[in-house]
């Protein structure tokens, strides 16, 4: 298994994987940028970094997700090199579970992104505009917990779309279902139901109701894992991709 992995963070260090592992939570870092250089007041380190996490989840996480898991497929679906890699001496479950790793490794590293560039975006607004100096406690291990759960609450949604990213070899039908649960995601926030539609299940991480994050957590995780294993047990079946 670790040598498949092995393999499987190779083929990624020669995409794209990692301009999108950066440019995502960058993208965060520039809007927080200049949102702080539009004010007039200081404001606590928790305005900055909660609405941070609360944009990584809410959008960019999904729809990175999205374009996360169709590169990792479209490796093999590109050049055709399933035939290739299912007639290897390995057992075929560790071939999609590399893949998935592969997701998650590139995920956590976003994540501990968006908290750094983050930081380091408001560090350097303040450089311009020292009076905009956050105010109250930096909570590092507060930002990090949440965005470990949300993390967490995004396996789900990771399964999903690497799940059908793998089965079909156009992207268009993992796109198709990434930017619809994103959007359906963003018009019902604030519905109670909202908290079972895996693309919501991250944001609810930041949610004052303890039923809500812990539901979502809970679904999200949970659920997650096990349609990992149905995912793999269908893939490994299966004798074209």
């Amino acid at each position: 298994m670790l040598r498949v992995l092995t393999v499987e963070l190779r083929k990624l260090n020669r995409s794209l994987a990692a301009a999108l592992a950066i440019a995502a939570p960058g993208l965060i870092a520039v809007f927080t940028f200049f949102n702080i250089l539009r004010g007039k007041t200081a404001q606590p380190w928790d305005m900055w970094m909660v609405s941070a996490a609360g944009i990584w989840a809410f959008f960019m996480l999904p729809m990175s997700v999205t374009a996360l898991t169709a590169l990792i497929a479209h490796m093999e679906h590109g050049p055709r090199t399933w035939d290739h890699l299912r007639a290897l001496p390995l057992p075929r479950w560790t071939l999609y579970a590399a893949k998935i790793l592969s997701v998650f490794l590139v995920l956590a590293a976003m994540s501990v992104g968006v908290f750094a560039f983050t930081w380091a975006a408001v560090k350097l607004a303040v450089v311009i505009k020292p009076e905009l100096a956050p105010t109250g406690v930096f909570d590092a291990s507060a930002y990090l917990t949440a965005l470990g759960r949300m993390y967490l609450a995004a396996t789900l949604v990771v399964v999903i779309q690497l799940w059908i990213a793998l089965r079909w070899s156009s992207f268009v039908p993992g796109l198709v279902v990434g930017i619809g649960g994103t959007f359906f995601a963003v018009v019902a926030t604030a519905a109670k139901v909202g908290v079972f539609l895996p693309w919501q299940m991250p944001v609810n991480m930041l949610a004052t109701e303890g039923w809500r994050l812990q539901t979502a957590l809970g679904l999200g995780f949970g659920g997650g894992l096990v349609l990992l294993a149905l995912m793999l047990w269908h893939l490994s079946r299966r004798e074209v991709l």
